[in-house]
């Protein structure tokens, strides 16, 4: 609690009443659980929690556009977004879904429902940690020194993939996407935004996003191993991906598992008659994915065109694996070209600013790479490099070779002392970045 109330103390009253209120319902829909009724409980439970997101998330969003709708002038409230409400609220009411599916029992310690709700380690940003997860973890975890020690590796890991690499690449993604017009601002003069520098910066951002979400998951993950708790993996490489389908089940897997486990599967998921009520109960999963990422209609945009790219790829079968090997280099080409054009779109402060943007990578303002993408591909070469080899599973596999080597050859303690050696330096470094006040944006306002 402290630590969260050290950014704003009045929003550990949002938290507090949400472990209260859901602490309750946990007991209610234990106790009345063979009742027919009992659903009603659970959707009331449902109500109140996502009435708190709307209030806080999404009110404003709404009088503004029913103002543009309707042609009225009521005033917009600007009310302050609690950091990480879309996570601890749906951790809460997985809480409660899972005490009524009998995946953990109801925790009659006030407390203990505390613990899980305002857990640190991934409160502000994730993973969505689901109370079948961890409910016997709550009372029945065992620290000890290897998986304290694997934690804080862990941690190390995500620490440099958020330093070193999200926030230099967040550098030049800022400053591609920086100007909605097709400018960008260079030693106090407007360039055009080529179609280089607009390919660069949509490149920067799709190595932003992911080693920023990932990066956290990381610490998150090592932290809570440090406490005894053990998450599940929240990303798998997914720029390895060769289908949508299989990009969404490497990027975060705890939302899309928690959407698919508390939306598709309860609607009827692909066991329903019709193809046309498949069909909507995608829509509504994705629909609810975009609102869940932000109030913007970027984000609205974004959920539904993975919704589209999904469908078709289903009905066309392109989502099962290739018949011909030489398909394969193809099929990752088309998949990474779409995450990064929805990329795009999610980055975009307007659904204006995204079709300019997406204009200008394909040549609306020239097709060269222009000073400031030379600067920012040559200066931060090593940077590239890095992001390029920590988005593919090379690293993982060079250790275990290593690891196999060394034990061949009766040297276990070499491959010690060089990963011990690594990851100490990826540590250091990454203090360094920090103590001189390096860039360091938070993206996780929106959520």
């Amino acid at each position: 609690m402290l630590f969260y109330a050290w950014g704003e103390p009045r929003f550990v009253l949002v938290m507090m009443a949400s472990i209260l209120v859901n602490w309750f319902f946990g007991l209610l829909v234990e106790k009345f659980k063979e009742n027919e009724n009992v659903r009603w409980l659970i959707a009331l439970d449902v109500f109140i929690n996502l009435s708190i997101i709307f209030i806080y998330k999404y009110l404003a969003f709404t009088v503004k556009n029913l103002n543009l709708l309707f042609h009225a002038h009521r005033n917009v409230p600007e009310i302050a977004l609690p950091i990480g409400i879309s996570f601890f609220t749906f951790q809460a009411i997985s809480y409660v879904i899972d005490v009524y599916r009998g995946r953990g029992e109801a925790q009659r310690n006030l407390l203990n429902v505390g613990l899980y709700i305002s857990f640190f380690p991934q409160l502000i940003a994730g993973p969505i940690v689901r109370y079948e997860t961890i409910a016997d973890q709550i009372n029945n975890r065992r620290e000890n020194l290897q998986d304290f020690s694997d934690g804080v590796v862990r941690f190390i890991i995500g620490l440099g993939k958020k330093v070193l690499l999200a926030n230099n690449m967040a550098l030049i993604a800022d400053h591609a996407f920086g100007f909605g017009n097709g400018t960008v601002q260079w030693f106090g003069a407007d360039m055009p935004l080529t179609a280089g520098m607009a390919w660069l910066g949509a490149l920067a951002y799709t190595f932003q996003i992911y080693f920023d979400f990932s990066g956290y998951s990381d610490m998150a993950i090592g932290l809570g191993k440090m406490f005894g708790f053990h998450f599940d993996e929240n990303f798998n490489y997914p720029y390895v991906s060769r289908s949508i389908t299989e990009f969404w089940r490497r990027w975060h897997i705890s939302l899309s598992s928690w959407f698919r486990d508390y939306v598709y599967i309860p609607m009827g998921g692909n066991r329903v008659k019709t193809e046309a009520r498949h069909i909507f109960n995608l829509f509504v999963v994705w629909l609810l994915t975009g609102i869940w990422h932000g109030a913007n209609w970027t984000f609205i945009l974004w959920g539904l065109t993975y919704f589209v790219l999904l469908v078709t790829e289903k009905k066309l079968g392109l989502h099962k694996e290739a018949k011909y090997r030489w398909m394969n280099p193809l099929k990752y080409i088309a998949t990474m070209f779409f995450v990064i054009m929805e990329w795009v779109l999610f980055r975009a402060d307007s659904l204006g600013d995204a079709v300019h943007y997406m204009s200008c990578m394909f040549g609306a303002d020239g097709w060269g790479l222009s000073a400031p993408g030379i600067f920012y591909l040559t200066q931060y070469r090593y940077f590239w490099l890095a992001a390029i080899v920590g988005s593919l599973p090379w690293v993982p596999w060079l250790g275990k070779r290593l690891k196999q080597e060394c034990v061949s050859a009766k040297r276990k303690w070499a491959a010690d002392v060089i990963s011990g050696v690594f990851i100490v330096g990826i540590l250091f470094v990454s203090v360094s970045y920090i103590v001189i006040g390096s860039y360091n944006p938070f993206i996780y306002f929106n959520f």
